[in-house]
């Protein structure tokens, strides 16, 4: 499949946008008119760029409110139309994509509108240029895909195809099930974007909230399927206009664009299989084969105060299995909870730098990883060390691929492997990630694409800094659940704390030994637990048991959950959670409890502390 990208996705000059989409690996791009407008480089400056860079030239956008109009003004756009086709001559573009009227309609007549194409198409064709017709959601008369391609054939000139694009498709419910029945060669581009399911008004929809493939709601494999069978074969480009990804680091977007549209295409190959009628012209590529993850490895945390995180761990019934050999890397261990504690020269603060995860063949998983752009993490091992794979996920976070094993090998590496560490804590039962704003959504497709994790329904907590939306990413049979959450934007990014949830059958147990052993828990106040007694029928003195330990509680149709958390070092803490009865949340009633908490012990502290510590 060509893949291709609107520059209009992209933040950065078009010089920048170019570079970026070469660098990601894409076929081509569309030059939106905005971002060539505003350059300094000439047409033949931006021509040459992408032939050096070996980027194709694949449309020039928007050319608005050509249609449904009066014969004067129409004289008036086939006047503007000429401009562009020289423009693009000097470009070495050969299609404009054309919008259905928005603005300036006063014709509502097919014939009209074909004849008005048809004119265009003969000017078109003078300059070697073609023009592809897009029925915008909100056109004012043609406003769906089926409607513009009526026109086109009526119209029915060499030079005038049709552009479809899954947004103004799929935001309006149509079934696009009748691209099958629209000739493949008269399909001049075909324009794909993601978005949530909002109710808004779909103009605002489509230029604020548009999404890259598998970040939204919309079926786009099965879009994709309709196309595959119809026969199209042409370039499968993205249009996507949103505020963030325009804010955001231009290669890091491009990346996750280009990722975007390899995890459609396996998505979409793997459809088609399931179709023994399908015929395809279209060559889709596919991902390696690669099962999900048998369980969380580990949690890395990178502390340039490895004895106040290490006091929170024995605290909590964690033995220190030792340095690493030749690191100053710490190994904590109970039941099947290991948490690394990292002193590189480096490191700065506390921080959760990166988790490990165990996998049936971490070699096919890399190859997977390989193929969906994700990039290597460098690591040296000796001879005598495991080799641990991983790749960076968005903003740096690594995730290492390791076999799955009850005792992990890399664990000889540490001075006291053989410490005998059964407890309370059975494993870590999920990490709470935080992203920027800006890498959310980047965030979620690298864990559902890379990780192979699944996506469930997001969450909105309040808290004393602004609204925090979480999604929670898991693998079927839930052995891997993280949860990722949105720092708000008041944090500029940085300071947002983050957890490691440790799972165990008795959370009372473990509260009080570490608080025998001096830990002193995130305070829960009065209110919390005279609201918990209105909202549930629980016994006095289970209350009290649990305002005594701090303890937070939940209850759904399926069981319970019991949980505290730690203080805060740097910007991380830790939660101990017990699940009773097939409970499968995360306590989402209580998250803004606990972020009011956390905010008013960092408010608090000491100036210095209060940044370092978060929120």
């Amino acid at each position: 499949m060509r893949t291709s990208i609107a520059t209009v996705c992209l933040s950065g000059t078009l010089e920048e946008k170019l570079h970026a989409c070469a660098d990601a690996g894409f076929d081509g791009v569309e030059i939106f008119e905005q971002d060539l407008v505003v350059s300094p480089m000439s047409p033949e400056e931006v021509r040459a760029l992408a032939e050096r860079r070996g980027l194709t030239l694949d449309l020039y956008q928007p050319f608005r409110d050509l249609d449904g109009v009066a014969d004067d003004r129409f004289a008036h756009n086939l006047a503007r139309a000429e401009a562009k086709f020289r423009l693009m001559n000097r470009l070495g573009i050969d299609t404009m994509l054309v919008c259905s009227n928005v603005a300036t309609l006063t014709v509502r007549d097919d014939e009209v509108l074909a004849a008005q194409l048809r004119r265009t198409g003969d000017l078109a064709q003078r300059y070697g240029a073609r023009i592809a017709y897009e029925a915008l959601a909100w056109g004012a008369y043609v406003n769906t895909y089926r409607h513009a391609q009526r026109i086109v054939d009526l119209a029915d000139h060499p030079a005038v195809g049709t552009c479809l694009d899954s947004f103004h498709i799929l935001s309006r419910g149509d079934d696009p099930a009748g691209i099958t029945q629209i000739d493949p060669e008269k399909i001049f581009l075909v324009q794909l974007a993601d978005a949530p399911v909002l109710a808004m008004d779909v103009l605002s929809w489509s230029r604020h909230h548009r999404l890259f493939p598998g970040q939204g709601g919309f079926d786009l494999p099965g879009f994709m399927g309709h196309l595959v069978r119809g026969g199209y074969d042409g370039a499968v480009s993205l249009e996507i206009f949103n505020d963030t990804f325009r804010q955001s680091d231009v290669d890091a977007t491009a990346r996750d664009a280009l990722r975007s549209l390899i995890w459609l295409q396996d998505r979409t190959a793997a459809l088609i299989a399931r179709d023994p009628s399908a015929s395809a012209r279209m060559t889709l590529s596919t991902l390696p084969e690669a099962a999900p993850a048998r369980g969380l490895d580990f949690a890395e945390v990178h502390t340039d105060d490895p004895d106040t995180v290490g006091q929170l761990l024995d605290q909590l019934g964690f033995a220190f299995r030792g340095q690493h050999r030749r690191k100053p890397v710490q190994l904590w261990t109970q039941g099947a909870a290991r948490i690394v504690l990292n002193s590189g020269p480096r490191v700065s603060g506390t921080s959760l730098s990166g988790f490990g995860l165990q996998f049936p063949d971490p070699a096919a998983t890399v190859r997977r990883a390989t193929a969906l752009k994700a990039v290597a993490v460098p690591r040296h091992h000796t001879a005598d060390e495991q080799p641990l794979p991983g790749v960076r996920a968005p903003r740096g976070l690594e995730v290492f691929f390791s076999p799955a094993a009850a005792e992990p090998a890399w664990q000889a590496e540490f001075a006291d492997p053989a410490t005998t560490d059964a407890g309370l804590i059975r494993s870590i039962d999920h990490l709470n990630l935080a992203q920027p704003w800006d890498a959310f959504d980047e965030s979620v497709l690298f864990a559902e694409s890379v990780l192979q994790l699944v996506s469930r329904p997001a969450t909105e907590v309040p808290s004393p800094v602004g609204l925090v939306r979480s999604q929670v990413l898991e693998t079927a049979d839930r052995a891997v659940r993280l949860a990722v959450n949105i720092v708000p934007q008041t944090l500029g990014g940085s300071g947002y704390p983050e957890h490691v949830a440790l799972r165990t059958d008795d959370i009372v147990a473990v509260a009080r030994r570490a608080r025998a052993a001096g830990m002193r828990f995130l305070p829960v106040p009065q209110n919390y637990y005279d609201d918990l007694a209105a909202r549930f029928p629980l016994a006095d003195t289970d209350i009290e048991v649990l305002r005594d330990l701090d303890l937070l509680y939940d209850r759904d149709d399926g069981g319970a959950f019991l949980h505290f958390y730690t203080a805060t070092v740097g910007r991380v803490f830790f939660e101990v959670v017990e699940r009773r009865d097939g409970y499968e949340g995360f306590g989402a009633p209580n998250a803004a409890v606990r972020l009011a908490a956390q905010y008013e012990t960092a408010r608090r502290r000491p100036s210095r502390e209060r940044t370092e510590g978060g929120v």
